[in-house]
């Protein structure tokens, strides 16, 4: 029954440090003055010739030189002026003392490499009274303005500290947010040090809901993030040095600290790896896990074509409308073509008198596509969002994005229906695909109670007729007991349900590996990118979660 199939379309203070370091002596004058101007024949007065080219290195050594010995001396104005911004430069230096309270000042270059200048940056932080000493390092770059050709400093936030990006601040006072204790819904603390991959959530979770808990503020010097444009895209503020301890407060979480575990063990090793798991009856969030562990959050903020699985929704939607059920004649030919554009199975398969049973076990993709013929454009979208959440305006408690499925035409349209086009998710909204189907209803995904901040959770605006439902089941156990599943879930017990998804992306030879399943009251997704098929790649990351639940 392995016959996932390949989507194809055819046709303050400063004190100045002396000594020569690295090349530079970080204090003093240019050793270049200005020049009379003059032609070849030597007459003076015409127009200087603009300099190209690459920059030497004694100008690198020169213009980093002026621009530390500047900053060091207090100077913001003078070392602004030497960048390609000096507005925004100079707020931002000026901004280190008032708002980072940095003092004593102290610039250390490194050696040159090219056109970047290493250095380090030590300082002292007061505020009232509370001292600390802090040190770091980082770079500059040196530029040739294309207008003058002069040597200049390329202005970035990351200039003044490594972890500043464009619109952060660096500032030193009391936390925004005290100190948290986070627990899982039986009381285990999470720690980023036992749970490396929910260093973010936590911070996340500190932001918003620190001052909601009984912990006191510390002072911290820390970088206040810039607001996202997208609330999915927010990230959380960093703290850098703790001057003085604040009181953490304890924060009960929906994670369960076992399951937690067993994901991250699960896609621990993996170049890239993502899992999600929830429980289907509440919506309640009980593991969150990526590989890499550090940085971006694919599990819950990640927008990628969720492939097969898709066919959750779809098959749903097909069977809301009348036009197939499990027992049904549903051909899947080995072409489609749809608003000009010619579908292909993988390696040209078919299922010829096949039921639509054995297509979705199979996961035939042309048995869904051929519907699109009887298909309003968004009807998939309404499927998606009424029925299964997704697209709404998800309150989880951290940062996500919660999935999208445009309205789309023609070819685009069908190729929505297997998980490619336009539809976008991540292995959180996927796993709520399973357990909708298990709850027979959509329940919003949470990891921190609602009456902590009295918000709404979203609702969808129908459940799936009572046949539709029965038939879904089904499917996900055939696919789960015989289908492209059952290798993943052999052995598995309880009541069971899967799919599996392979998502084809540009200019990657391998697809990205989906699976979907759930178990008893536990629902679990993950996509491993690049790796090929979902069952055999994706499917004992959530097999290992399921199991250990």
């Amino acid at each position: 029954m392995r016959r996932e199939v390949k989507y194809g379309l055819i046709g303050g203070s400063v004190a100045l440090v002396a000594g020569v370091v690295g090349g530079f002596t970080l204090f003093g004058g240019s050793d270049e003055s200005p020049q009379e101007v003059r032609s070849a024949d030597g007459k003076a007065g015409d127009k200087p010739k603009v300099a190209t080219g690459p920059l030497s290195a004694k100008e690198v050594h020169t213009t980093a030189q002026g621009f530390l010995t500047a900053w060091q001396s207090g100077d913001a104005a003078k070392a602004a002026g030497m960048t390609d911004d000096p507005v925004k430069c100079k707020a931002a230096l000026e901004a280190l003392a008032k708002q980072a309270r940095f003092s004593k000042v102290a610039l250390t270059p490194g050696t040159p490499s090219g056109d970047k200048v290493p250095y380090s940056v030590a300082a002292q932080i007061d505020y009232k009274g509370t001292k600390a000493a802090y040190s770091y390092r980082t770079a500059t770059t040196v530029q040739r303005d294309k207008t003058t050709g002069k040597p200049q400093i390329a202005w970035q936030p990351a200039m003044l500290h490594p972890g500043l990006a464009k619109g952060d601040q660096l500032e030193t006072g009391e936390a925004e947010a005290p100190p948290i204790k986070a627990v899982d819904r039986n009381g285990a603390a999470l720690t980023p040090e036992a749970h490396p991959a929910l260093a973010g959530v936590l911070d996340s979770l500190r932001d918003k809901y620190g001052a909601k808990t009984d912990g006191k503020r510390g002072v911290e010097l820390f970088i206040h993030r810039a607001k996202a444009a997208k609330p999915a895209d927010q990230l959380p503020d960093k703290t850098l040095k703790v001057l003085s301890k604040g009181t953490p407060g304890t924060l009960k979480t929906t994670l369960d600290a076992k399951l937690q575990s067993a994901a991250e063990r699960a896609v621990k090793g993996k170049k890239a790896a993502s899992a999600a798991a929830v429980k289907p009856s509440t919506g309640e969030i009980l593991a969150l896990a990526n590989s890499p562990e550090k940085g971006f959050n694919m599990a819950t903020q990640g927008s990628l074509a969720p492939g097969s699985t898709m066919k959750i929704v779809t098959s749903a939607m097909l069977m809301d409308k009348g036009l197939t059920s499990p027992g049904k004649k549903n051909p899947c030919p080995k072409y489609v073509t749809v608003g000009g554009w010619k579908f292909q199975n993988l390696n040209k398969s078919e299922i010829k008198d096949g039921t639509f049973a054995q297509s979705f076990a199979a996961s035939c993709n042309n048995a869904f596509i051929s519907h699109a013929k009887d298909l309003s454009d968004d009807d998939l979208t309404k499927e998606a969002r009424d029925v299964f959440g997704i697209g709404l305006n998800w309150q989880t408690g951290i940062p996500t994005f919660d999935g999208a499925v445009p309205v789309q035409h023609d070819a685009q349209m069908a190729a929505s229906l297997i998980g490619q086009g336009g539809v976008r998710m991540n292995p959180l909204n996927v796993a709520s695909l399973s357990a909708t189907v298990r709850a027979g209803s959509f329940h919003q995904p949470y990891i921190v109670s609602p009456s902590l901040d009295h918000r709404t959770l979203a609702k969808a605006a129908r459940t799936m007729k009572p046949s539709t439902l029965s038939g879904l089941k089904s499917l996900m156990k055939l696919t789960a007991t015989s289908g492209t599943a059952a290798e993943a879930m052999a052995g598995v017990s309880g009541d069971i349900g899967a799919k599996t998804g392979s998502a084809e992306v540009d200019n990657q030879k391998k697809p990205n590996a989906w699976f979907s399943a759930y178990r008893d009251d536990v629902a679990a997704a993950a996509v491993v990118p690049a790796s090929g098929h979902g069952g055999s790649n994706a499917g004992p990351l959530v097999r290992a979660i399921l199991t250990a639940g």
